[in-house]
């Protein structure tokens, strides 16, 4: 595994920052040595784990880290919906909800990203290589489930949203429309830190994950595929299928740990954000917000 630290672009910023990374000496332990893996494959991956960590997290008890974690990660405690002290364990508050307004949506003919975190991006699904690590490539009908989508959409637009245990942790729908039940698709519980995937991109089309077809006027029919990890013991979907929501509009949550959201558009329905599309070219990922500006819709 790679011991290179994980940098990114910070769109607000305009620099190249680093990443500080929850847990990082346990993930080069688990994911980079001999013993690790080991206790990865007995016990880490495995459902049971993230049950385990999830019922610690979910104790009284670990209300009492809440206001060390703002502390060392700085939680912007202002966005916050609801006081500190009504957060009853600490899952209670990693999913936290944000005032109305703390996530302005893109304007214009656009799709917006759909949660907090690093982003990458390929305008053609096809050419998905050098995620992380130069080389590496996606399985696309693994991921996805299904040879006819991965059929559909293997020319189409793709975005990888990595969620950090430090960011806000509800995923929102990236254009307004009508949503499809959700189909689960099991599968194990592995970390999706780059430190794991630079080794093993195969984790985001093996774990346990949650795809949802949102069917859309202006870009015609969009995947939304929630990724499990590490600790996420659940993929909680807030929706309600077959109703029609609103660009921005909650889709769900995760559970403590990191978590992935990859959106899959139709081919040449829009076009990807400029700096999401260079800094991926790089192997770099792209800081910013749920809500922020994905790409703008295709001139047909």
């Amino acid at each position: 595994m790679s011991t290179e630290p994980i940098r990114f672009y910070n769109r607000y910023t305009g620099e190249i920052e680093q990443e500080k990374i929850l847990g990082e000496k346990y993930l080069r332990w688990i994911y980079g040595t001999t013993l690790g893996r080991v206790g990865l494959h007995v016990l880490v991956k495995r459902a049971i784990f993230s049950k385990l960590l999830g019922a610690m997290k979910n104790s009284r008890k670990s209300a009492e880290t809440i206001p060390a974690f703002i502390e060392e990660y700085g939680i912007n405690t202002e966005e916050i919906e609801k006081p500190l002290e009504e957060f009853t364990c600490f899952n209670d508050f990693f999913y936290r909800k944000l005032k109305p307004g703390a996530r302005p949506l893109a304007e214009g003919n656009v799709v917006v990203l759909p949660a907090d975190g690093r982003h990458m991006g390929w305008q053609d699904a096809a050419t998905m290589q050098g995620a992380f690590v130069k080389g590496q490539k996606f399985d696309l009908p693994a991921l996805l489930g299904s040879e006819e989508l991965a059929e559909k959409y293997e020319h189409g637009t793709v975005v990888l949203s990595r969620l950090c245990p430090v960011d806000y942790h509800r995923f929102h729908f990236v254009a307004e429309g009508t949503p499809e039940p959700a189909l689960r698709i099991p599968g194990p519980l592995a970390s999706v830190s780059p430190y794991c995937l630079r080794s093993k991109l195969a984790w985001l089309w093996t774990n346990k994950r949650e795809l949802t077809v949102l069917h859309t006027e202006r870009v015609g029919d969009v995947l939304q595929l929630a990724v499990g990890a590490t600790g996420v013991g659940a993929i909680y979907q807030t929706y309600e299928a077959g109703k029609p929501v609103a660009m921005g509009a909650e889709q769900g949550y995760f559970g403590f740990g990191g978590s992935t959201v990859m959106t899959f558009f139709e081919p040449g329905r829009i076009e990807l954000a400029e700096d999401i599309s260079r800094n991926t070219a790089e192997c770099r990922e792209t800081f910013a917000r749920q809500g922020d500006l994905l790409g703008k819709v295709a001139a047909n």
